[in-house]
């Protein structure tokens, strides 16, 4: 007895699972889409934050006076650029605490304390949609199992019902119970090589912000003990 091959067609498989398989199906398909969206959201945000860290960093070390600079950034800031992010909180803070105060050590704590907030905004910034990639690609596999496993029982318990076993009875439920594994697979490996992408990128730029936060700790420790306040 063979298989009619419209009844094996995937559309077919996926209309004719049970109601739970559906639902599992359904839920793995809504997993995917969400994963796309944000990973092309996240490959925007990522190289706009590359672009515009480099762009203000060649500004920074361009030799523009620091007021300068910071009163041109403060008009228009970039929201896409960490390094902009850190000069604005650690300057501003360093001139606030220069009026006021004449202890060079606590005004550089004060903008190092400032510049370690504005990190940390960057940091979650560059993190976000990560863990919900992350919990995608480990849990999808999981939740299609589930759909494949409850599937494969209802077909045996289907068998129960006939007096002879065949492939054409059996083949229907076993494949329509697969399907759910490969949609949790597909969902599950483009989430996973996103994420660890997406990590090393978001370590990259933290690390670059780092950098110039030291290195601009640096220019504001020199003026203070050596000026005494901000150019």
């Amino acid at each position: 007895m063979q298989v009619d091959s419209d009844a094996m067609s995937i559309w077919s498989l996926v209309s004719g699972a049970t109601t739970l398989v559906q639902l599992v199906m359904l839920l793995l398909v809504a997993l995917s889409v969400m994963s796309w969206v944000m990973i092309v959201t996240r490959i925007r945000v990522i190289g706009r934050a590359r672009r515009a860290g480099a762009a203000f960093e060649d500004r920074f070390w361009s030799g523009e006076d620091l007021s300068s600079l910071y009163q041109q950034v403060k008009k228009d800031p970039d929201p896409d650029s960490g390094q902009q992010a850190i000069f604005r909180a650690g300057f501003q803070e360093f001139v606030r605490l220069s009026k006021s105060s004449r202890d060079a050590d606590a005004v550089m704590e004060g903008a190092q304390r400032a510049m370690r907030v504005a990190l940390q905004r960057e940091q979650s910034r560059l993190n976000r949609s990560l863990p919900f990639l992350a919990t995608v690609g480990s849990t999808s596999p999981y939740i299609g199992l589930f759909g494949t496993v409850w599937g494969i029982m209802n077909s045996f318990r289907a068998l129960a019902n006939v007096s002879q076993a065949t492939l054409a009875v059996v083949a229907p439920g076993i494949a329509e119970a697969l399907i759910a594994t490969a949609m949790g697979l597909f969902a599950a490996i483009p989430a996973v090589v996103a994420y660890n992408r997406f990590a090393a990128a978001t370590d990259e730029l933290v690390g670059e912000c780092e950098m110039f936060a030291e290195e601009f700790s640096s220019v504001l420790h020199r003026q203070a003990h050596g000026r005494g306040g901000a150019q």
